[in-house]
């Protein structure tokens, strides 16, 4: 459990006062939250670490971190550790989990819509703050509130394989971006009252914008801005989240979000038996 500590500060390059303290991670242990550890013999290379939580008067677990070393990242460990979680929750009778992720982080968003089949009708501006000790948080702390309803028919499909990409790029050429890449890798918005007339709409987003937040900050937080604005004006106007795919135009060029119009609970049937 101490190299917990030593993994967070290594991935997020967090300070001390923000590494979860070694009495937290016990006491959470014991109270029933699930710790998960990817090793190479002795050594803490992954970890995976959810609490128990109470969503519209259902548990759950809320995944709070996930972390995987640089130079284990080519072994697909967060996708199993994910897996690892989903198990060990179902066998505590419990279907339902969520989490949240920087949606400017296309690498995430393609293993939690493509790969996992979360979905989501939340945006949280600044979760954790303007910014925190992490040099991953300085382009502030806006998160997706994902639901991830893991008896669902629809995950079941994903962790079969069946893949949602071929059918989403047939789509996005129809839609209507929200927000997207201008040209000159700058984020153009859409006429707003044009888009949310659609029953479908698109948000495109850089491939790495952690290079971006290095390189040009400035342009970093125009893409922040910019998402922001077209995720709390969607949702609010009745989409949700339902895919993500990433495609290849240049060298940055973009990852796309897919927002329908309605309820979650039509886009995924079952997921009332979860939530």
């Amino acid at each position: 459990m101490r190299q917990v500590e030593t993994l967070e500060q290594e991935v997020w390059g967090l300070s001390d006062r923000d590494v979860l303290p070694l009495t937290m991670t016990v006491a959470a242990k014991e109270a029933g939250s699930i710790w998960l550890g990817a090793f190479d013999g002795p050594h803490l290379v992954g970890f995976a670490f959810g609490f128990l939580g109470m969503e519209h008067g259902q548990l759950m677990v809320h995944s709070h971190m996930l972390a995987v070393r640089d130079q284990y990242r080519n072994l697909d460990l967060g996708y199993k550790l994910k897996l690892a979680q989903r198990e060990r929750a179902l066998s505590m009778r419990i279907s339902a989990m969520t989490w949240t992720f920087d949606p400017l982080q296309s690498r995430n968003a393609h293993l939690n819509f493509g790969k996992l089949g979360v979905v989501s009708d939340i945006y949280k501006i600044d979760f954790y703050g303007p910014e925190t000790s992490s040099v991953l948080h300085r382009n502030s702390t806006d998160r997706l509130w994902v639901k991830w309803p893991m008896a669902s028919r629809r995950v079941q499909d994903r962790l079969q394989g069946k893949d949602k990409r071929a059918e989403i790029l047939d789509v996005l050429p129809r839609l209507l971006p929200l927000i997207r890449f201008n040209g000159d890798g700058k984020p153009a918005r859409t006429d707003l009252s044009a888009a949310l007339t659609r029953q479908r709409i698109a948000i495109e987003i850089p491939s790495d914008i952690h290079s971006i937040e290095q390189k040009d900050p400035e342009l970093a937080r125009e893409w922040r801005l910019a998402t922001r604005w077209a995720f709390t004006e969607a949702l609010k106007a009745g989409f949700f989240v339902a895919e993500f795919c990433r495609t290849i135009r240049g060298k940055q060029g973009p990852g796309t979000y897919l927002l329908e119009r309605g309820k979650v609970e039509e886009f995924v049937p079952d997921i009332n038996h979860t939530w």
